[in-house]
């Protein structure tokens, strides 16, 4: 009954948005094209009436024939979609400042909490009060940002609602909550042929009206549906997270970036996922399209654990899902670089693996997997009390899941490790520290911690640095490894001088392929005998044909052209009469562009 209830979504939202699209508001209303919008002409921006008015038919016609009681936490969060909508229309209409907004959003965040719909797995009510009010305004403007494509934030709203729906049948049954989310899911279906047509640019908007709204609902039913009955199963706790991941994703990208080229967060601008996938060479609605099954893939995962309830399948889960979020979040910031004008762009190419980024996420989850059981057979010893052994079950994925969150905007997957330095272990050991206080704050909250000392976090954080550290640092060796042994066969050269020069160009050639570099000469005495960057110095200028005669390479770079004239003379000289070519190779710093390019440079 409360199924075909719902179904009124559809028709209403489409109808209304039908007839809005032939008065005379369709002329009046409208979002007028600028630089930091993404479409080019004026379109209608009532969209979002069509989908509050789906919402709301679907939930009081439910209601009507008792398909859902009518209790105070519905009235809360229908009364917060009110006024969400009546604040994005206004805002649709003149735009409100930024205070004005945030003002409503809290009021409608405001009205579920004081209704009953909250935070109920957090011990701690001011902290759960806290968690919800960011909860529900975080993902409001979540989706206020994400409507900045055709047919984008209805898409992916509409697949996390299908998720809450199916929820609510399987493992959190519930009436209230099903006719909730089947009416979102339906209204975003009723208005989508409006806004995403596959020949044609959008017809109409949703608006603020709308995108508020969804997000906000989305929000709620996220709190209804899993924090608000939510015990101890970290696979519910995670459930609302990953079906709005990819919202949570884009909102997170765009915030560090308009907070580190100082633009307000709330300006529009083209700096989303989906304006960086279409600049790398997708269609707008490929773009959709792979955020969409993006969206499914991460919704199926978490729902697909939870429904099973399984603590080793929900390890899994947290794996699976943080190699695609891994590896979305490396594309996107690395997808400017990839444009590639004219390139035959899809879906399927532009996520494109990168095997050794994913290895290092397999690599990463048995390191801190093992840290994990290393720390706790020394903080409690095996097996541990039935209460410790518990804890450390819910507490692992948690903390499996907050170290991958932490080492992505660390940048344990953007480096380079061949290139390791002390910078990159500060990252390291920073990102444990992050997310074992992050781990710690979650059992904290929620659990009775008992016997279960909290010293243990600080054994995991030592021996989980130690373990990715020494990783890091193992593959820096092994690339370093492969490179002189594919070396041997490569290209014998000296190189004449271990000054500045000399090691940028020793880093260069160890890095280039089928170069090997078997000995530095220099004059320093207190060089003699050493290694420079993994490289003999193997004697001075002075005796250089002996060298050539031991050594036998294959061409001699020098590095020192500023040397005096008769020790370059004598260096050219032995060259010649070892038969072995000479090259001289000079650094220099802001040529005049019409020396490189030519005199018609300007």
């Amino acid at each position: 009954m409360s199924t075909l209830a719902a179904v009124a979504a559809f028709p209403a939202s489409a109808l209304a948005v039908f007839l809005l699209l032939r008065s005379p508001l369709a002329r009046r209303l409208v979002a007028a094209p600028s630089a930091d919008r993404w479409h080019e002409r004026a379109t209608p921006l009532f969209g979002g009436a069509g989908i509050f008015l789906g919402i709301t038919a679907g939930i009081w016609i439910a209601a009507a024939v008792h398909a859902i009681p009518v209790t105070k936490e519905l009235g809360g969060i229908y009364g917060g979609i009110v006024l969400l909508f009546i604040a994005g229309l206004v805002d649709d209409i003149r735009a409100l400042p930024p205070l004005a907004k945030l003002a409503a959003q809290s009021a409608a965040a405001g009205l579920v909490l004081a209704t009953g719909t909250d935070v109920q797995l957090i011990h701690s009510k001011i902290v759960a009060i806290a968690v919800a009010l960011i909860w529900l305004v975080g993902m409001t403007n979540a989706f206020n940002l994400l409507d900045n494509m055709d047919g984008l934030a209805a898409t992916l709203a509409g697949i996390a609602f299908a998720f809450f729906a199916i929820d609510a049948v399987t493992v959190h049954p519930s009436h209230t909550v099903l006719v909730l989310a089947l009416s979102g899911a339906l209204a975003c279906g009723g208005f989508l042929p409006f806004n995403l047509r596959p020949h044609g640019k959008a017809l109409v908007f949703m608006g603020d009206s709308g995108s508020q709204v969804l997000g906000f609902t989305l929000a709620a039913l996220g709190l209804s549906a899993s924090w608000k009955v939510a015990g101890t199963t970290v696979a519910t706790f995670l459930l609302p997270i990953l079906v709005l991941a990819v919202p949570i994703l884009d909102t997170t990208l765009v915030t560090i970036v308009r907070l580190l080229e100082g633009r307000p967060v709330y300006q529009g601008g083209r700096d989303h996922s989906s304006h960086r996938l279409v600049r790398f060479g997708l269609s707008e609605k490929h773009a959709v399209l792979l955020l969409a099954l993006i969206a499914t893939a991460l919704g199926g995962t978490s729902l697909a654990y939870n429904v099973l309830d399984d603590q080793k399948l929900a390890l899994v889960g947290v794996l699976v899902t943080f190699f695609l979020l891994v590896q979305f979040a490396s594309f996107l910031a690395d997808v400017e670089r990839r444009v590639s004008p004219g390139a035959d762009a899809t879906p399927l190419n532009a996520f494109a693996v990168h095997s050794r980024r994913l290895v290092e996420v397999a690599v990463d989850f048995v390191l801190i997997s093992g840290a994990f059981a290393a720390a706790y057979g020394v903080r409690f010893g095996w097996p541990g009390t039935v209460n410790q052994r518990h804890i450390a079950e819910v507490t692992l994925p948690i903390m499996i899941a907050a170290r991958y969150l932490a080492f992505v905007p660390f940048g344990l997957y953007r480096s380079i490790w061949r290139y390791a330095s002390s910078r990159d272990i500060a990252a390291i050991a920073s990102a444990v520290v992050v997310s074992e206080i992050v781990a710690l704050a979650y059992i904290v909250l929620t659990q009775s911690m008992g016997d279960f000392s909290r010293s243990f976090f600080i054994v995991d954080a030592l021996l989980c640095t130690a373990a990715v550290g020494a990783s890091r640092l193992a593959e820096r060796t092994i690339v370093m490894g492969l490179h002189s042994y594919r070396g041997r066969t490569g290209r014998r050269t000296i190189v004449i001088g271990a000054g500045r020069t000399g090691r940028s160009l020793l880093r260069e050639l160890r890095e280039t392929a089928g170069e090997r570099v078997v000995g530095l000469v220099d004059d320093n005495p207190k060089l003699r005998r050493r290694r420079v960057h993994g490289v003999p110095v193997i004697g001075g200028t002075h005796e250089l044909a002996r060298l050539l005669e031991r050594v036998r390479p294959d061409i001699v770079l020098v590095t020192i052209p500023d040397a005096p004239r008769d020790r370059l003379d004598a260096i050219v000289d032995a060259c010649a009469t070892a038969e072995v070519q000479c090259r001289f190779v000079r650094r220099e710093i802001d040529l005049d562009p019409r020396v490189v390019l030519g005199a018609d440079a300007e």
